[in-house]
């Protein structure tokens, strides 16, 4: 009789693939009867621009990721601060994009503050999941009692020109605002497994692989519903009340949903013009 005594296999641990890491920060008071930047910090794959002002046309930061899009186990982490009576922009260059996964989620954290009498606006181009793609998003923004906020988060599920398909993956949204403490908005979005399949769902996207979510806090928001309806069309709706407007919509495709975000940010935003970024 033999017995074995041969060392068990054992898998070889698997490399840790090299991840995306990135954090700015921006901060902007008045100074001079202007807006102006008044700390400017990056790290990593995340970047910001400020392209020079037209004269009386308030400051717009572009946000650049410079590892060229998302995957799992990448990080994220951008804050904004508006001082008091600032007004500003923020976009980024282009869409952001959410590839393949292992296994991990990309994690995208956005924390916004704009303090008594700010108007700021977060209006990054739209994120596209791609089929396996797994994004966590978090937005919080804290708001003083007469700052105005305008932001908007779109999703671009695949890309419909190219016939992409998204069968699986994940995708997280987590919304929280508040004002000088007090929760007044929180949204959650989670959509995961078959993606393709909750997309078809009468109930959920009825067909649709593109949506886009709005939130302003404003004066007198029940004023505007009559247009912001009018704009949206019947893909979509909009709500008014204590403050604040939500919309949301869908639309076939990237294009499509691009047609009608033009229109209605150019409305919400008013005397403040849309930045070039978003002009098709």
């Amino acid at each position: 009789m033999y017995a074995d005594v041969s060392s068990p296999s054992v898998e070889p641990a698997r490399p840790r693939l090299e991840r995306a890491q990135g954090s700015a920060r921006l901060t902007f008071r008045r100074c001079v009867g202007a807006t102006r930047l008044a700390t400017l910090y990056q790290e990593g794959c995340a970047k910001a621009r400020l392209p020079r002002p037209l004269p009386g046309v308030n400051p717009e930061a572009i946000l650049i990721n410079t590892a060229g899009g998302l995957t799992g186990g990448d990080h994220l982490t951008v804050e904004v601060a508006a001082g008091p009576a600032t007004s500003v922009t923020i976009t980024t260059q282009a869409c952001e994009r959410v590839y393949r996964s292992t296994g991990e989620d990309a994690v995208v954290a956005n924390r916004l503050v704009a303090e008594a009498g700010a108007r700021l606006a977060w209006l990054p181009q739209e994120t596209i999941l791609f089929d396996g793609g797994r994004l966590f998003r978090r937005l919080e923004a804290d708001l003083a009692d007469s700052a105005e906020f305008l932001a908007v988060e779109a999703i671009l599920f695949g890309r419909a020109a190219m016939g992409e398909t998204v069968r699986s993956g994940a995708l997280r949204d987590r919304w929280r605002i508040r004002r000088n403490g007090k929760l007044i908005f929180a949204d959650d979005l989670r959509i995961e497994g078959d993606i393709d399949g909750h997309l078809a769902a009468a109930a959920t996207f009825g067909g649709h692989h593109a949506m886009a979510t709005i939130l302003a806090v404003c004066p007198e928001p029940e004023t505007r519903l009559d247009r912001i309806r009018e704009i949206i069309g019947s893909r979509g709706g909009a709500s008014a009340w204590d403050g604040k407007l939500v919309m949301r919509l869908v639309a076939e495709s990237g294009l499509a949903l691009r047609r009608r975000l033009e229109p209605l940010l150019s409305f919400l935003l008013a005397d403040r013009p849309l930045p070039k970024v978003w002009h098709l």
